[in-house]
C-alpha cells in the first residue's frame, strides 16, 4: 500500500510537468495551428500541408501526454479516498499508483528530448569487432536486443542491409527504426546507444571454456524526411549494383537489385576526404533500393553536420563534458551478472532483461546526464 508521501510525490510531479511543459501556452498554440489546417486551400501545397500537420500532431501528443498524467494522478488520489471508505482494495490503489508513475516518468523522459532531430526516425548500424566468431555472435545478440526494444515500444523496424558471418552471428546490420502510432522519438531515445559495446563472458566457442572479451560498435543517426534539405554534390556520387542474397530456389534474386552508393565526403573544416559507403538490399526493386540508399546517405550527411554543431557548442561552453563519438560506452559482464554504462555509472544485475530489450534505465540515465 502506498504512503501519503508517495501520493504527494505523484501530485507534485504532475503539477511540475504542467509548469515545465507550459500546457496553457501549448493549448493556445494547438488551437491556432489546427485552425490553419481548416483553410479551404490548405492542401493546395501538399508539402507545406504535411509540415503543418506534423506541427499540429506534435502539439497534440504533448497535450494528450499531460492529460494522461493528470488523469492517472487524480485517479490515485481518488483511489486513496475510496480506500479509506473501504470501497477499493490496497492492490487497486497500488495498481493506480504504478500506472501514474509510468505515465509521469514517460512524459518526464520525453521532456528531455529537445533537440530538433530527437523526434526523427533512426538508422541503427551494428558492426562486429575483431575476434571472429565470438565478436560476430555478440553483434547478432545486440541486433536482437534492439529488435526486442523496438518491438516492445511499438516501433516499425526494417532490416535494410544484413551481412551474415560464415559460421555464426553477423558481420554487420543496418536497421531503420521508425515512429508509428504511440511510438515516437526513435532517434532521441536511441542516440544514447552510439559507441562501442563490450561483452565479457565464458565463450561457448572456446573449447577450454575461457573468459573472452568481445566488442561491437553501434552507430545511430537520425533518419531524415523530405522536409529537411541536405546538399549532395552529384559529382561525388557513384553507384554499384549486385545480386541480393536469397534463401535458394525460387527465392534467389537473379537480377542485380542490390545497390551500393559511394560518396566522397569532404570535411568542410579540414578539407579531408572520406568515402561513405552504403548498401541497400531491402527491396526486390532496384529503384526503391536506390531511393532508400540515397535517403540513408542524406541521413549520414545530416548527422555529420549535426555532430559538428554539437562539438562546436561543447568547445564554447566551458566545463561541459567532452563529446567522444565512438568511445566504449557500456560493458556487459555475463558471469558477474552486471551491465554497466561507463558514461553515467548506471548499472543493473538484470542481464537477461537488458539482452531482451530492457534499455529504458540506460536511456533515461544518459538523457539526464546530457541535460545536466
Amino acid at each position: 500500500m502506498i504512503t501519503q508521501e508517495q501520493l504527494k510525490d505523484v501530485m507534485d510531479r504532475a503539477d511540475a510537468l504542467y509548469k515545465y511543459l507550459d500546457i496553457d501556452r501549448k493549448k493556445i498554440e494547438y488551437e491556432e495551428e489546427d485552425l490553419r489546417t481548416q483553410a479551404p486551400d490548405f492542401w493546395d501545397d501538399p508539402e507545406r500541408a504535411r509540415a503543418q500537420m506534423k506541427v499540429v500532431g506534435e502539439l497534440k501528443k504533448w497535450l494528450d501526454g499531460y492529460k494522461e498524467v493528470r488523469t492517472a494522478a487524480d485517479e490515485v488520489q481518488l483511489a486513496m479516498e475510496f480506500y479509506k471508505d473501504e470501497m477499493v482494495t490496497e492492490q487497486e490503489v497500488d495498481v493506480a499508483y504504478e500506472r501514474a508513475i509510468k505515465a509521469i516518468e514517460d512524459l518526464e523522459l520525453k521532456n528531455m528530448l529537445r533537440q530538433e532531430e530527437d523526434p526523427m526516425d533512426a538508422v541503427l548500424k551494428i558492426n562486429s569487432g575483431a575476434g571472429g566468431t565470438e565478436a560476430q555472435d555478440w553483434a547478432q545478440m545486440l541486433m536482437r536486443m534492439y529488435l526486442r526494444w523496438a518491438e516492445k515500444g511499438g516501433y516499425k523496424v526494417t532490416v535494410v542491409d544484413l551481412l551474415e558471418a560464415d559460421d555464426a552471428g553477423i558481420k554487420s546490420v543496418t536497421m531503420q527504426i521508425e515512429n508509428q502510432g504511440e511510438a515516437d522519438y526513435a532517434y532521441g531515445y536511441l542516440k544514447s546507444e552510439s559507441g562501442v559495446h563490450r561483452l565479457v563472458r565464458v565463450s561457448p566457442y572456446n573449447a577450454q571454456g575461457k573468459r573472452m572479451t568481445s566488442f561491437a560498435s553501434v552507430f545511430v543517426t537520425p533518419l531524415i524526411d523530405d522536409t529537411i534539405e541536405v546538399e549532395i554534390d552529384p559529382a561525388r556520387i557513384s553507384w554499384d549494383t549486385f545480386r541480393s542474397s536469397g534463401a535458394g530456389g525460387q527465392n534467389v534474386n537473379k537480377v542485380e537489385t542490390g545497390v551500393r552508393v559511394r560518396y566522397m565526403y569532404q570535411d568542410p573544416d579540414t578539407g579531408e576526404e572520406e568515402e561513405i559507403l552504403i548498401a541497400n538490399t531491402e527491396s526486390r526493386k532496384q529503384q526503391q533500393n536506390r531511393e532508400n540508399a540515397l535517403r540513408l546517405l542524406k541521413s549520414q550527411l545530416y548527422d555529420r553536420a549535426m555532430k559538428k554543431r554539437m562539438e562546436a557548442q561543447a568547445a564554447i561552453e566551458a566545463g561541459k563534458k567532452k563529446i567522444e563519438w565512438g568511445s566504449q560506452i557500456r560493458s556487459y559482464v555475463f558471469d558477474d551478472r552486471r551491465v554497466k554504462d561507463h558514461r553515467t555509472g548506471y548499472q543493473t544485475a538484470d542481464v537477461d532483461g537488458v539482452m531482451d530489450g530492457k534499455l529504458d534505465g540506460f536511456i533515461k540515465a544518459y538523457l539526464m546526464e546530457e541535460q545536466n
